[in-house]
């Protein structure tokens, strides 16, 4: 292949604090400035949070941890660091697996970002604050002009196409570097502004105000479960790409595990410290749902000192965050599909993103169908990819090993044999409890069996994908000739 040698030469984050902010920009988007407010007020304020961090540092720690230790291990993009693990044949199909959920999840989120840059916009203009502003009239009409959505996701995608074609030092790095904390410090003066507000006091004693009988209802488990997986993208391929282009003197448990689950749950928090103070000074609902920064906090902009410049604030820092996600989730694909293929990486980034924009335009037109998408893969779909990579890991390769060969090298904290059981049978036996559950509260619905179709047609795909592939390889190595070019 004429571009062999170009291929074998890796890049690499050119620096820690690269690397750390593409992990914390990775893995802060939409689940953390959007998702984590609103499921936080429908259940119990402190009391969620409690349940978050207790199952962040128990389950999701140590499951990001293992995949960018696996990605350094491997030096390898998804699909790679599978055959490294697994050798040739079907069972590398399991990484195909992980690859086809990203690209699946990848095409719904784009539309979400395009939700974000739109209102973004109009926060620079400060339409929000305008006299005869309706908030929810201004998101259904969003919502109901199908083809203003799809604009916005071929913007996204034309945007993370240009950046990711730049390469990961001179385009992700250089992004992420300035995005992430230009994103804390709109937080961080946003929830100073909101703090001065009267009333506010309310939004902290909600915040931090542990309300014990929550953390006996099982919904709250369930929901701070889904939180700490979804935000932190554990099973997305994400931190196993990231993990494939660290320096060999970089912290696995440090930098990809403790400080990446610091840095995400402290987004998280310091949304609802900007959200909540604000809404309880004006009297409006913690516990609106979905639509606490689409409609409810757009409402409050108003009522405020200053609610334009607050407005921007959220806005341009809810599209970053969601824009960064956006970049190392595409990632994921034009790595892997870049090492499984005798496509440059400009190539690549142009047919994945593509693809993506492709399989994107159904849910941009019509967000009944991005609902329906987004209930099946993050609930089955996203376990079913953090089950292929943590089996892998826990019982192919086995956990003992890539602690010792990985985690633990040159790392700053020693992580002990109890890291070996929770890797090989706590996150497995967790996905399987979640897959199930959800598959008996939702027996018989659409979304059912939308979800039964990907656990079982993903790995059948994948499994016979990559057969036929080794297949096809061992008949061409076994038909050159001894001596000749490749």
């Amino acid at each position: 292949m004429a571009n062999s040698e170009a291929k074998t030469a890796r890049a690499e984050w050119g620096t820690r604090f690269g690397f750390l902010m593409a992990m914390v920009g990775a893995m802060v988007g939409a689940g953390n400035i959007w998702r984590f407010p609103f499921v936080m007020g429908d259940n119990g304020g402190g009391a969620f949070i409690v349940a978050f961090l207790v199952l962040l540092f128990v389950l999701a720690v140590p499951g990001l941890m293992a995949e960018v230790a696996l990605g350094r291990y491997t030096n390898k993009g998804i699909v790679g660091a599978f055959r490294d693990v697994t050798g040739r044949g079907g069972m590398v199909g399991f990484g195909v697996v992980v690859l086809m959920v990203n690209i699946a999840l990848m095409s719904y989120y784009s539309p979400v970002i395009g939700w974000t840059l739109y209102y973004a916009v109009h926060s620079l203009l400060f339409t929000f604050t305008a006299p005869g502003f309706e908030a929810g009239a201004f998101m259904d009409d969003m919502f109901e002009n199908g083809l203003l959505v799809v604009g916005l996701h071929t913007v996204v995608m034309a945007a993370i196409a240009g950046v990711l074609a730049l390469g990961i030092r001179e385009g992700v790095e250089r992004i992420v570097v300035y995005a992430v904390p230009a994103l804390v410090i709109s937080l961080v003066v946003m929830t100073v502004r909101g703090l001065t507000l009267p009333g506010a006091s309310e939004g902290l004693a909600f915040t931090f105000g542990i309300q014990w009988e929550y953390l006996t209802y099982s919904d709250t488990w369930i929901a701070a479960l889904g939180q700490a997986l979804f935000s932190t993208g554990l099973g997305w391929g994400i931190a196993m790409t990231i993990g494939s282009y660290l320096r060999e003197y970089d912290d696995v448990p440090l930098g990809g595990g403790v400080f990446t689950a610091i840095g995400e749950s402290s987004v998280g928090i310091l949304a609802a410290l900007a959200i909540f103070p604000i809404v309880f000074a004006v009297g409006a609902e913690p516990n609106a749902g979905p639509g606490l920064a689409f409609v409810s906090l757009v409402q409050v902009f108003p009522e405020i000192p200053l609610g334009g410049l607050v407005g921007i604030l959220f806005f341009v820092g809810f599209f970053l965050a969601t824009f960064t996600s956006g970049l190392l989730i595409t990632e994921v694909g034009v790595t892997t599909v870049a090492e499984e293929t005798r496509f440059d990486r400009t190539q690549t980034v142009l047919g994945v993103c593509g693809g993506i924009w492709l399989l994107g335009i159904p849910s941009a037109y019509d967000v009944a169908i991005l609902d329906y998408l987004d209930f099946v893969f993050a609930n089955w779909g996203l376990p079913l990819a953090t089950l292929m990579i943590i089996g892998i890991i826990g019982w192919v390769m086995g956990p003992k090993r890539l602690r010792l060969l990985a985690v633990n090298q040159n790392a700053g904290i020693y992580v002990g044999r109890w890291w070996d059981p929770v890797i090989k049978y706590v996150i497995p036996a967790v996905m399987i409890f979640i897959m199930g559950y959800f598959a008996y509260d939702n027996f018989g619905t659409a979304e059912m069996y939308g979800g039964m179709a990907v656990l079982v047609g993903f790995p059948i795909i994948g499994y016979v994908l990559m057969s036929l592939v080794s297949r096809r390889d061992a008949r061409s190595e076994a038909t050159k000739v001894p001596g000749g070019d490749d």
